[in-house]
């Protein structure tokens, strides 16, 4: 008894994980899948999984854009960690830093930036804060393993929405089939019967 519930608490875990993707469900008996109210026809069946294939289609671009958003998100937040910790190293020196500032895309200018224990970080949407040097490091150290996290989690996404265009295309492709065998025997027995 423990044991069923377990492996139900298992496949609900499983279900919810996918970012309530609907689950495909595979056509086995396509004979009784047909009888089923709602399946009238094979160009209704049809177009219901087709229907259900764009959405996946749909589903899989914005995920892509997740994933690509992800992407560059990642090395900006490591490359701003790096910068971090090398202004740590500097805080604890008199002499000021020489560094060059990206004004624009390919214009650099040279700038001397005194010791100090505050920065500030752009948080999106026009907004900067002022942290302290720890506190700024810390914050980004939590936003890149979340970014880890969310990139690792939308590739388990595609790979199950993969499965889903698979299950979906062979279902497509059984009904289909169905269709073809179930005309040509009544073509077959409309001939049989004209004789």
């Amino acid at each position: 008894m423990a044991t069923t519930i377990e492996s139900c608490n298992a496949v609900q875990a499983t279900k919810k994980k996918h970012l309530g993707i609907p689950e495909a469900i595979f056509v086995e008996d396509v004979e009784s899948f047909m009888k089923q109210p709602g399946n009238d026809t094979a160009d209704a069946v049809l177009r219901k999984l087709d229907e259900q294939y764009q959405k996946y289609k749909y589903m899989q671009l914005n995920l892509a854009q997740k994933k690509q958003r992800l992407k560059s998100q990642i090395p900006q937040i490591k490359q701003t960690l790096e910068i971090l910790r090398h202004m740590q190293k500097k805080k604890e020196t008199t002499e000021p830093m020489e560094t060059h500032f990206l004004l624009a895309d390919n214009v650099y200018c040279k700038a001397s930036v005194p010791p100090t224990d505050k920065v500030c970080l752009w948080l999106g949407a026009n907004v900067m804060l002022e942290y302290d040097i720890d506190e700024a490091q810390s914050l980004l150290e939590k936003n890149l393993a979340t970014a880890s996290r969310n990139l690792d989690s939308l590739e388990e996404d595609l790979d199950f929405l993969r499965d889903q265009f698979t299950t979906t295309e062979v279902n497509m492709a059984r009904v289909y089939n169905w269709d073809v065998k179930r005309r040509s025997k009544d073509n077959l027995l409309k001939s049989v019967e004209k004789s």
